[in-house]
């Protein structure tokens, strides 16, 4: 803390909870040096006019004025679902406290008791949340500072990828319930994320060309999803909801909010385990790779930005690498062909020393 005097006038220079203050007092050091004791009282009696109006705002306030401020006005309706979601599991925590209560060691617990529930990725999405709220609380003087830049994101399992073999896939499709069964297919022979299959309205699907639009995608580009002819007979066999624009929908028109129930039932009754709805998107691609289709076109059909992303799904199941070794053993007869060892072959001589000869003399 300290004072200095610029063209004729005395500031004073404090700090309130890590954040760089000065204030303009006049042109009488003395008042300055006056100013300035009384704002160190203020800071050390957690008096401070800012500290003060922190302390009326409460975070499930705030939280609705984000949302219908901010959210609904700034983000894609998919996003703005989500964003909801994000909001009620931290007001679950946060609720009845101030924002001036919240610090770095209150989010740690939320982190610490939040990653008991759910993945690491769903806890830094929250985390994310939180701290752009307080950005935005900053933003618009209702607060100083933003706790959450002190805190640490979990590390997160990218490299995860589970598939489903071709059998695995037909004993899903068996064991779904009637209004599930079509969303699995979907999903399998499209690798369309969940969200955009359940968004997902006639208007923008063209049978005759066999194109799906995407107009509300992840990276909030409009994305065109080609369609094979089991895709077709799918949803041409999916009865329509004259109240509803939605393919798949409730009774009352409205689309459905999710199917994960449905979806974990017919996983248990096929004895899938360790598997969720997305990994289906995973199926697609790794059947596709697994298939002989480049990366690159696979990179087009999920909608990747980046070639990065769709490298993830490079891998090649054992059966596949199976077949890829007895490829390359038919292909090597036509160079030498084993025979059964002989009087004159020396049985001490390496196999590779045999191989080697074998190959020059050919």
């Amino acid at each position: 803390m300290g004072l200095y005097q610029k063209k004729g006038n005395w500031y004073i220079d404090y700090y309130v909870h890590g954040r760089r203050k000065r204030e303009v007092v006049g042109s009488s050091k003395a008042l300055a040096e006056n100013v300035l004791r009384k704002r160190k009282v203020e800071i050390a009696e957690n008096k401070f006019l800012d500290i003060k109006k922190d302390q009326k705002v409460k975070f499930e306030h705030f939280a609705d004025t984000y949302f219908q401020l901010h959210a609904r006005v700034n983000q894609r309706p998919l996003v703005i679902k989500r964003t909801a979601g994000l909001l009620k599991h931290l007001c679950t925590c946060f609720a009845g406290k101030s924002l001036a209560e919240i610090t770095p060691q209150s989010i740690e617990q939320y982190k610490s008791e939040r990653i008991r529930a759910v993945a690491p990725a769903t806890v830094n999405k929250e985390l994310a949340c939180l701290k752009c709220m307080f950005n935005k609380a900053i933003s618009w003087g209702k607060f100083n500072d933003n706790p959450v830049r002190k805190v640490k994101l979990l590390k997160e399992d990218n490299k995860r990828i589970r598939y489903l073999e071709r059998e695995e896939i037909r004993r899903l499709i068996d064991s779904c319930a009637l209004h599930l069964r079509p969303i699995v297919i979907v999903a399998v022979f499209t690798g369309m994320r969940k969200s955009e299959i359940l968004g997902l309205k006639w208007q923008n699907i063209d049978i005759e060309r066999g194109i799906v639009y995407l107009l509300e995608t992840k990276n909030g580009e409009r994305r065109e999803v080609i369609i094979n002819d089991t895709v077709k007979r799918t949803l041409i066999a999916v009865p329509k909801n004259p109240a509803s624009p939605y393919v798949f929908c409730e009774e009352d028109g409205r689309p459905y909010a999710n199917v994960r129930k449905s979806f974990d039932t017919a996983l248990k009754k096929c004895g899938i385990i360790n598997f969720h709805f997305h990994d289906l998107r995973h199926t697609f691609a790794s059947q596709l790779v697994m298939s002989g289709v480049d990366l690159k076109t696979v990179q087009e059909l999920l909608g990747h930005k980046s070639i990065e992303m769709t490298m993830r799904y490079s891998h090649l199941s054992p059966s596949h690498k199976k077949r890829a070794v007895e490829i390359l053993d038919r292909q090597m007869d036509t160079i030498w062909t084993p025979e059964a060892p002989s009087a004159d072959i020396d049985n001490d001589v390496p196999l590779h020393n045999l191989l080697e000869d074998k190959l020059l003399i050919s």
